[in-house]
């Protein structure tokens, strides 16, 4: 049994949290650091964004199997600033093992903010500092930490769960994630922007590499804001294994609690996209294969006209089935059923290649579904058995303003 529990980063065995202000930021708080008091085993996802940050394109370049801390700045992406940008990731990682005395490739280093600036060092440094001085447990912590590595988030994004192992194992589970523009993840295991740690004291072993990739495309990778991948998406699951037993790798009960955090953290970004005012659900069932749902459901995520209409509650469903088309995905127009589901309303909209509405009075009904705060799109193309969800919202005039500000 899986239960959701009040809690953060630090929820799970043997972690500590801080989330200082070092003066990257004006006064808002701006560097996050999560250490654990053992070496934990490491599973990371990248952006494959060809234009690489300096912090990933060092981690990639490490793949440490484990790690004890990761630090995080936001404010500042650390991308697009050449060799000097990885030198000062480099020197990030160095100042936290200094601090904590452990080996620089057990540290995970993130970067969050403007693209194209170079870090200021001694700030970093100064809040390196503090932070090791400020690490602790608790909602707290878990509180500070989340805050720290906000860029135009509106609010923290964080997630705990805990279930018993099929051996009685007691563990917990806990993320915390920063995204709300430039969000269209396509993370690589071993290969705006999202940022997200997750914790949790279960015990894994190398294998579970594969069912972490698994499970990102499954969640993260199945959310858009506005399609545009970052260069500095990164997501990190540490487990440490404080709380004993066997190996978690393929037990039923973690695996669903591990899907059920990262798919509260995908829709919890989505809902935070920079100037939303609804989140847009799109489940696309009956495909060829999991391939064409998946594309099917990020063109009409990232469909401009799609997002419009959902800002604007205009039932327009031929958005919908234009972008469906565009999407590469096999299927027969004569067999696509679409279904605009909002609050307690639920209206077929097509069947069969045509309209079940003609009359004004069922065209308003749609209309009603589509004024809501969560706005879900249902398309069966009966053509196959695979199916896929993710999750985005609407584009309204403050995802522009925001955007036409954010170097100003």
């Amino acid at each position: 049994m899986i239960e959701e529990i009040e809690g953060g980063i630090t929820t799970p065995q043997g972690f500590k949290a801080a989330g200082v202000h070092s003066g990257v930021k004006y006064r808002a708080l701006d560097l996050g650091m999560v250490y654990s008091d053992v070496p934990a085993s490491a599973f990371v996802g990248y952006t494959s964004n060809d234009v690489k940050s300096a912090p990933v394109q060092v981690m990639m370049k490490e793949n440490s199997p484990k790690l004890s801390a990761v630090v995080i700045n936001s404010g500042n992406a650390n991308a697009l600033t050449g060799r000097r940008g990885v030198e000062d990731a480099i020197a990030m990682k160095q100042a936290v093992a200094k601090e904590l005395n452990i080996d620089p490739i057990e540290v995970g280093v993130m970067s969050t903010g403007l693209i194209g600036r170079f870090v200021d060092l001694h700030k970093i440094r100064y809040g390196i500092n503090r932070a090791v001085r400020a690490l602790d447990l608790g909602r707290e912590a878990d509180s500070l930490f989340a805050e720290a590595i906000m860029t135009t988030d509106t609010i923290k994004k964080e997630f705990s769960v805990r279930t018993r192992l099929e051996d009685g194992t007691l563990v917990y589970i806990a993320a915390v994630s920063k995204g709300s523009g430039m969000i269209s993840p396509h993370m690589k295991v071993l290969h705006g922007t999202t940022l997200s740690v997750v914790t949790t004291d279960a015990n894994l072993s190398i294998d579970f590499r594969s069912k972490w990739q698994e499970i990102l495309d499954d969640s993260l990778n199945m959310v858009s804001v506005d399609g545009d991948q970052s260069t500095n998406d990164t997501s990190i699951l540490m487990a440490n294994g404080k709380a004993g037993g066997k190996y978690a790798d393929e037990d039923p009960e973690f695996i669903a609690a591990l899907e059920m955090v990262m798919t509260k953290i995908a829709k919890t970004i989505a809902k935070d996209g920079e100037g939303a005012t609804k989140l847009i659900e799109v489940q696309v069932t009956g495909a060829d294969t999991k391939e064409d749902a998946r594309k099917a459901v990020h063109k009409i995520l990232n469909s401009p006209l799609v997002k419009s209409a959902i800002y604007g509650s205009d039932p327009n469903y031929g958005r919908i089935m234009m972008a469906l088309g565009n999407s590469g995905c096999k299927f027969n127009i004569e067999d696509v059923r679409l279904t605009i589901k909002g609050g307690d309303l639920e209206v077929p909209i097509l069947d069969m290649g045509a309209p079940v509405f003609q009359e004004e009075r069922s065209v308003e009904v749609v209309r009603m579904a589509m004024d809501n705060t969560e706005v879900s799109i249902l398309i069966d193309l009966a053509y196959g058995k695979e199916s896929a969800v993710g999750w985005g919202c609407d584009l309204t005039y403050d995802y522009v303003r925001i955007n036409a500000e954010y170097a100003s």
